[in-house]
């Protein structure tokens, strides 16, 4: 099936949104102020596209060295914690712990700790981005067949060259879920520590826009973020393609030749 075929269905339902959100907001007889049109949106953000581009470029700043920080972090970890089981069963209950605070809560307190600069944004889209991408790492390497394990150790093969050769490759589809996942929060993460407090931003930008009673604006913003979330995930896509390409080979002759996958259909 061609790229075009896939996104087909979602480009029509996207620009039917549109259409009825249009017509609703010109017809309905409700003000600009209240629900501002896409049209009316659209003109505004070419409008003021320097100050957009200005405040985008330190929020894509923050989550590149946010989600890079997390992913070096979820890595060195997952390792740790493979290699060492009584690790796994210290730290997992902090890490699952810290997935219960409160995001909208965390980051004035991350920001009177650290300042307004880039380090408490950084934490915090770390924070918010890190666990996916651990547990599915961890959980990666678990599946790991014992087969190979065994063979690879008949072989002579250390524990750490196992990791490499088989527990490793074995959680890539695992890590690639987790990552896709976890890009999804990393602008949200960004723009909350914006709220926080921050000169400059998609966050900054959006809470002076509601304050000035602009949500033309604030929707604006609104799409540039979104925008940058599915760059993303795209990205995330992209490297997993590249990173795997024989899963590309696999489902290219699945939607070629209508094959199931292994065991589909059996009693």
């Amino acid at each position: 099936m061609s790229t075009v075929a896939k996104i087909f269905p979602a480009a029509v339902a996207f620009a039917l949104l549109l259409l009825i959100w249009e017509l609703c907001a010109r017809l309905g007889g409700i003000a600009p102020t209240v629900l501002p049109a896409p049209s009316r949106v659209l003109a505004q953000a070419w409008e003021n596209r320097a100050a957009l581009a200005d405040n985008t470029l330190p929020t894509i700043r923050a989550t590149l060295a946010g989600f890079a920080c997390s992913l070096v972090a979820a890595f060195i970890l997952s390792a740790l914690v493979d290699f060492f089981a009584p690790l796994r069963r210290a730290l997992f209950p902090l890490l699952i712990a810290s997935q219960t605070l409160p995001l909208v809560a965390i980051a004035p307190l991350v920001v009177l700790w650290f300042g307004f600069g880039l380090l408490p944004k950084i934490l915090l889209v770390a924070l918010v981005t890190f666990f996916p991408m651990m547990v599915a790492l961890v959980e990666g390497y678990a599946a790991t067949a014992q087969e190979i394990s065994q063979m690879l150790a008949a072989m002579g093969a250390g524990r750490r060259r196992i990791f490499w050769l088989a527990r490793l490759p074995s959680a890539l589809p695992y890590f690639f879920a987790g990552l896709r996942i976890s890009i999804t929060y990393a602008v949200v993460g960004a723009i909350f520590a914006e709220y926080a407090g921050a000169a400059k931003g998609l966050g900054i930008y959006m809470l002076s826009a509601k304050n000035n009673f602009r949500p033309d604006l604030v929707l604006a913003a609104v799409a540039v973020s979104s925008a940058l979330t599915l760059t993303l995930f795209g990205l995330a896509v992209l490297a997993q393609r590249l990173a795997m390409p024989w899963e590309n080979v696999k489902s290219d002759r699945a939607g070629r030749y209508g094959d199931k996958p292994s065991g589909e259909g059996r009693p």
